[in-house]
């Protein structure tokens, strides 16, 4: 039911309105904050969801003239200059100032459970043709994403733009400098350590940008058959592991900037460099994304000389965290396959494989960036759980 307002006051010299709920419940609500947040015509563009009053005109001591009760579903506020607004009650009880309140529309944005894993990781799989086509399977693969990091789709077509599909699903992918996707594969002359046979240390990609790309796709089409197993680790059930083991690395970890470079040719030449900490916190000091791969962490290192070895021994740490057999899955990509993971959380590797002339193992990769991820994900939401 949608709530119902029992009775409406001003407090605080009128520079506060309470508002006592029918359920018994009490929110109070700042004036100045009210007044921002007029929903009328002259104050806010509703086509646009956008506020049209400038903060040059918001008088911040503003106090309420006069408060009333429209009926239990919306009050009305006159103020000092005979403006006036009013306000759903629903609309209101959404924007209560309560911690609780403010929790549940936190979690309503932004999702921010996480189910942390190791290597008992069951890893979640969903056919890729139910994504693309019901979008309560859609919905189900992001929200997936979004709190375990990591998400296999399975039965795609084994062969290159599948992923373009996908793109167009979520809205559009993230053009790099390697290009809108990109062949994993052997290649003579490799501008990137991944265009070989050889064994890839767990890392994330691209923390050489100063915005890195926030979920990865990963599509085999063609895959070897010695060798070659994806390895995918938890940075943020690892990072809480280095914080209570060793307080001190972490807060090296999450101080300290570190050099990338990333110089080459692709989809365009390029000379990218940027300056990133190895974790990234909240203000709650919780991680919030793993910018870490050994490739391309410069020479260049722009720190005092004794900060060094401390440096080198934490991220030691934190590494040997990460390849430690209880925090490490290992999963053989088949063709057809699309590993989709969180790109700011989830460090992805790959076993070596045999060298050879023709190409045995061959993925499409593509990145998409999380805000758009996240809006797919929010409209989805609407249309599956018909929410407003």
């Amino acid at each position: 039911m949608s709530p119902a307002v029992r009775k409406v006051e001003a407090s605080g010299e009128g520079r506060f309105i309470c508002v006592q709920w029918e359920d018994g419940s009490e929110s109070s609500y700042p004036c100045v904050w009210l007044r921002d947040s007029c929903q009328c015509p002259l104050c806010f563009l509703p086509s646009a969801g956008a506020r049209r009053l400038p903060l040059e005109d918001l008088d911040v001591n503003i106090a309420v003239k006069q408060v009333a009760l429209a009926d239990s579903k919306k009050i009305s506020i006159t103020w000092p200059d005979e403006h006036t607004s009013e306000y759903e009650a629903e609309w209101l009880k959404k924007r209560c100032f309560s911690e609780e309140a403010r929790a549940i529309m936190r979690a309503d944005l932004f999702l921010p459970e996480r189910q942390y894993w190791g290597s008992d990781l069951q890893l979640p799989k969903i056919p890729f043709e139910e994504i693309m086509y019901n979008d309560e399977s859609a919905y189900k693969w992001l929200c997936t994403l979004k709190k375990v990091g990591i998400v296999l789709l399975t039965g795609a077509a084994a062969r290159q733009g599948e992923l373009i599909r996908l793109g167009h699903r979520i809205g559009f992918l993230r053009l790099t400098f390697y290009g809108p996707t990109w062949q994993v594969q052997d290649k003579a002359d490799a501008n990137n350590v991944a265009y070989t046979t050889g064994r890839l240390c767990l890392h994330t990609d691209y923390p050489v940008l100063q915005h890195p790309p926030g979920v990865q796709f990963l599509h085999c089409i063609k895959q070897t058959a010695a060798g070659g197993e994806s390895e995918v680790v938890d940075g943020f059930h690892v990072s809480n592991k280095l914080k209570k083991q060793n307080p001190e690395a972490y807060q090296i970890l999450t101080s300290t900037t570190v050099d990338y470079t990333d110089v080459g040719v692709d989809y365009c030449g390029f000379a990218v460099h940027c300056k990133q900490r190895i974790i990234d916190t909240d203000s709650r000091g919780q991680a919030t994304r793993i910018n870490y791969n050994n490739a391309t962490r410069d020479t260049v290192f722009d720190i005092p000389a004794e900060k060094v070895r401390p440096f080198y021994a934490a991220l030691k740490e934190f590494n040997d965290l990460l390849n430690s057999p209880e925090h490490k899955f290992t999963y053989k990509l088949k063709p057809g396959d699309i590993l989709t993971f969180d790109n700011w959380r989830v460090l992805h590797g790959r076993q070596s494989y045999p060298s050879c002339p023709d190409v045995t193992r061959h993925l499409e990769g593509a990145y998409a960036d999380w805000d758009v991820v996240m809006s797919r994900l929010q409209l989805l939401r609407k249309m599956v759980l018909n929410r407003d």
